[in-house]
């Protein structure tokens, strides 16, 4: 167990590889941007 090891976290940052015991980062963890929201507006009848 160590460096070769596809199973370790270690094997899979020597081997240069992302997996299970190495989780690759998505975009649903990144921050989001604060969405510009527009202000409401209502319809005036006449």
């Amino acid at each position: 167990m160590g460096r070769g090891d596809k199973k370790t976290a270690k094997g899979k940052r020597f081997m240069g590889s992302f997996g299970v015991s190495r989780p690759h980062k998505t975009a649903s963890t990144a921050p989001k941007p604060a969405a510009a929201t527009a202000p409401k507006t209502t319809k005036a009848s006449a």
